[in-house]
């Protein structure tokens, strides 16, 4: 398999008319459902509303062109909510930008290194521990405006415990309208699958939500009470580069780039499956990082292939990258012509959407799975990466539970050395 070699050189081999259609109503019904989850997610992550749509746009469209997955979709995920927060609470908007295009260097440095091949043995328990961390921290940092609380003015909180904390000190200010408007969403994103698969049950919870505030004596939130909508184009933006910033952010860089590099390969691989086709892991990890340094330029949030999204470009008929191209380009006519009715969206509805995400996410059957079957090296792994994703970071996390894993491994492998050793001896 060739180090670089784009899908897009060798997907139309035998395309036909049907196909092309094909493609476009799986672009058009992917933007529909990455449009709502690109504005929640880039709330939850601390940025403005807009900056997810640049990055569902600019990653979109050019890990498509570029990339190694004929049906891959790429945006923002929750993955990287925490992650971003925190970056973007310590250290401000523009060294998020800055550790984005260093996380997208590093992508490309792994893809020429050939290293999309190796990223599979990073251990199960480490991915399943952390995403599940991951999904709690999602859900907790979400609480806040799913009860309609109010903070004093000027509270900041990162850390997880830090917003349980908060959550118990203000829960007299909680907002029944608020609380209302949420298990309204939470109803509609778990009952509506089941009546249309083909309209995303988000959207219709949005516009539910939407018009239901526009009622005058509901009292709730809205992206437009506490964000300012922009429906301007990206700008080119060079973040400021010193020493001292570049080591900084090296360690949340690299995280930026294992989380990336992981779940858009499993993105892939799930793909693979759905279309029976392979492939190319390692043009897949430098087109991700090519978009990833776009993105950091243009005032995004880190992007990745999103697998629900890109499950549901293959259910909806995508072919082909072209339906990834499509899909960032309706997105990209949204923000330009619709973006001021996203002010309308009640922040309870973005919560809950968040919710379902978090859930879906979690791998919580495969957690507890790993709890019931595995060895007590496997838990301790799981357990330990899920902890301290919970209490410290992703960075901690993968570390601990790299470290964990393989000095049992190394332990073991000591063990049955000694035993045949000794086995040999009598």
């Amino acid at each position: 398999m060739k180090l670089f070699e784009p899908k897009i050189l060798t997907s139309f081999k035998g395309y036909k008319a049907k196909d092309y259609f094909s493609d476009v109503i799986a672009g058009v019904i992917v933007a529909i459902i990455a449009l709502p989850l690109s504005i929640a997610l880039a709330i939850a992550s601390g940025a403005t509303p807009e900056t997810g749509l640049y990055t569902a746009i600019i990653a979109g469209f050019f890990t498509a062109l570029l990339g190694g997955s004929k049906v891959n979709i790429t945006g923002p995920t929750a993955a990287f909510a925490t992650i971003v927060a925190g970056i973007i609470l310590t250290q401000g908007l523009d060294s998020l930008f800055l550790a984005t295009i260093m996380a997208g260097l590093i992508l490309i440095l792994m893809g020429l290194l050939r290293v999309g091949s190796l990223i599979k043995y990073i251990p199960h328990t480490i991915t399943v521990g952390f995403t599940g961390g991951i999904a709690v921290t999602l859900v907790i940092g979400q609480l806040k405006d799913f009860l309609g609380l109010t903070y004093p003015n000027g509270t900041v909180a990162i850390e997880t415990i830090d917003k349980i904390k908060l959550v118990i000190e203000n829960i007299s200010t909680l907002n029944p309208w608020a609380i209302a408007i949420g298990v309204l969403g939470l109803i509609i994103l778990i009952v509506w699958p089941k009546i249309s698969k083909k309209i995303p049950g988000s959207l219709i919870a949005v516009l539910v939500g939407a018009l239901i505030c526009l009622i005058p004596i509901i009292n709730a939130n809205t992206i437009g009470s506490l964000y300012t909508i922009s429906s301007n184009l990206p700008t080119f933006n060079l973040p400021t580069i010193t020493g001292e910033r570049l080591l900084t952010l090296l360690p949340s860089a690299f995280t930026i780039a294992l989380l990336a590099g992981i779940e858009s390969l499993l993105s892939c691989v799930v793909s693979d499956n759905m279309v029976k086709d392979t492939h190319n892991s390692n043009t897949e990890l430098i087109a991700l990082g090519a978009s990833n340094m776009l993105v950091g330029f243009f005032g995004g949030i880190p992007a990745t292939g999103a697998i629900a999204r890109t499950a549901a470009n293959v259910k909806n008929g995508g072919k082909s990258p072209l339906s990834g191209i499509i899909h960032a380009i309706v997105l990209l006519l949204v923000l330009v012509l619709l973006m001021p009715l996203a002010s309308y969206i009640p922040m309870p509805i973005i919560a809950s959407i968040l919710f379902i995400v978090a859930y879906n996410m979690s791998e919580w059957r495969q957690f507890v799975a790993i709890i019931k079957t595995k060895k007590w090296n496997d838990i301790l792994v799981l357990i330990s990466t899920f902890t301290l994703t919970v209490i410290f970071d992703l960075v901690k996390a993968i570390a601990v539970g790299l470290v964990v894993h393989y000095v049992i491994v190394l332990i073991y492998y000591l063990i049955n050395k000694n035993k045949g050793k000794k086995q040999k001896t009598e």
